[in-house]
């Protein structure tokens, strides 16, 4: 006989599948029959294989060890930067400054060196997350391209993931981004619309005013915050999310970001002056009704440092 208690990240979690990435000897049509058969108990009560498992639910299983054997692994996520860039952090969710070159996902070629690693590796440490014994994994709300900066939301468990996602599809969390660009804006703030075709071979976008086949719509809203030398530093506030939308939408209205080798003007350069430099939480939340009207704002970030210094 062996038992667990739910911890708060796999609360939520289906009672089958936490039992089975716990237990993964634990033959499938066993679990079901002995689910049925009350060897398989929540909080010493009668269970079904879809009960939805809360925090402190104790789970018993009346079963022969041999099945009940528990997964070790190696953890490639051990090998990762050891303290990411933490900006703030409580008991659902961690806000990390991501710098520009680093992978917020492994890629196909590099594994290791990415944020959400450490931030695996961060919370395993800090005994917070165990992957023997969790079926829930920590996982990035949002994410940023490789060479793009600044504010990336990390859950640290089911239902907080679940929430940062309605959130953000919602826009009851609204992202800034800075971005140097060139040119120097006659309207000094607007909404622009327009429509975008993404080339998948090509891993680029193409944006047109008039809408076309599998083309997206796209809002972008801009405001002017300074400018120097044909240079301009604006505000962006992402209406839509599409992929590549604030490169290419610059691009397509005259003003590509500086050092933008994709759709600017400095070929072979790959750090684009881009950075998600502030996240505002609005309403709407239940979990997370703690985060509502907090702002989080990356003061000093690159791009505004860079700019500021007239060094574009």
């Amino acid at each position: 006989m062996k038992s667990f208690t739910v911890n708060k990240s796999d609360a939520g979690q289906r009672l089958d599948r936490l039992l089975l990435k716990t237990y993964p000897s634990l033959p499938r049509s066993l679990m079901y029959k002995e689910i049925r058969k009350k060897n398989i108990k929540v909080n010493k009560k009668r269970c079904s294989a879809a009960d939805l498992l809360c925090e402190g639910d104790t789970v018993e299983l009346y079963l022969k060890d041999d099945v009940l054997q528990e997964k070790h692994t190696y953890y490639d996520f051990m090998r990762a930067p050891k303290e990411p860039n933490i900006l703030y952090e409580d008991g659902n969710l961690i806000l990390l400054n991501k710098k520009a070159g680093m992978l917020c996902h492994p890629d196909g070629k590099e594994y290791i060196n990415t944020l959400i690693s450490s931030v695996k590796r961060h919370l395993y440490e800090n005994g917070e997350w165990d992957p023997e014994i969790e079926t829930f994994t920590p996982a990035l709300a949002n994410r940023l391209d490789r060479n793009t900066s600044g504010i990336i939301i990390a859950a640290k468990n089911a239902a907080a993931l679940r929430e940062l996602n309605n959130a953000i599809k919602n826009r009851n969390i609204e992202k800034h981004y800075l971005a140097a660009v060139h040119g120097e804006f006659k309207i000094k703030s607007a909404t622009l619309e327009a429509y975008v075709t993404k080339d998948e071979k090509k891993n680029t976008v193409q944006v047109t005013e008039q809408k076309t086949d599998n083309a997206k719509k796209i809002i972008t809203k801009y405001t002017v915050l300074d400018s120097y030398g044909g240079k301009s530093l604006i505000d962006i506030d992402l209406i839509t999310g599409r992929t590549h939308q604030i490169r290419a939408h610059m691009a397509h209205i005259g003003h590509p970001l500086i050092d933008d080798g994709k759709y600017g003007r400095e070929k072979g350069r790959y750090r684009q002056a881009l950075c998600s430099y502030k996240l505002i939480f609005k309403g709407g939340f239940q979990l997370l009704s703690y985060m509502e009207s907090r702002e989080f704002t990356l003061e000093n970030c690159d791009v505004y440092q860079k700019f500021k210094e007239r060094k574009y």
